[in-house]
């Protein structure tokens, strides 16, 4: 027996190696599957790197599309936040209307889309729209602010502070402070 083990020690010495690696791996292995990696990547939320998301709902008449730099999802998937973004609002035969800004988020529990920052839009009829901020919300079909805004049309200029659009009615009120400027005036009939 001694002379067997002086001759296999070596493999002898590899088997033993061998078992104690395999139980490291295998035990390793359970807490792996234990606390899995993409749990962790949910747990943070999902950034994405340009996206193009479309949102159709047929029961409101309205499709909207969102292309943006860089989205984020929240853990739960509720609210999508975006930076760098072009939203085109296509409501059932109405016009289109666009928007292009810096940051957004996006409520599904509440319909709402929150937009801010150097906010440029423009439509299929030829209204063209400047501001900061506003809030758009997907399932009463409208547009509102209460900070400053220009809005510039075929025959006219509006500025004032405070907006609401409505896409269905196709209906516009300036809240306060407007200034009118109508600018071609040989083109309107009275």
């Amino acid at each position: 027996m001694k002379g067997f083990l002086k001759k296999q020690w070596p493999l002898l010495g590899l088997v033993i190696v061998l078992f104690l690696v395999s139980f490291h791996l295998i035990r390793s292995g359970k807490e792996i599957i234990k606390k899995p990696i993409l749990n962790k990547i949910a747990s943070q939320g999902v950034n994405l790197k340009d996206i193009h998301y479309v949102h159709d709902d047929q029961d409101e008449g309205v499709r909207w599309v969102l292309d943006a730099a860089e989205v984020e999802f929240s853990k739960d998937r509720d609210n999508i936040f975006f930076r760098n973004f072009v939203l085109r609002m296509e409501p059932e035969n109405r016009p289109w209307f666009k928007l292009e800004g810096e940051k957004g988020n996006y409520s599904r529990k509440s319909g709402e889309i929150e937009l801010r920052g150097n906010l440029k839009g423009c439509s299929e009829n030829g209204y063209s729209l400047t501001g900061e901020h506003a809030l758009v919300n997907d399932k009463e079909s409208c547009l509102r602010t209460s900070e400053f805004v220009h809005i510039t049309g075929p025959f006219f200029s509006v500025q004032g502070m405070g907006l609401f659009l409505d896409f269905k009615k196709e209906k516009l009120k300036m809240l306060s402070s407007v200034t009118a400027t109508l600018l071609d005036t040989e083109r309107l009939i009275w």
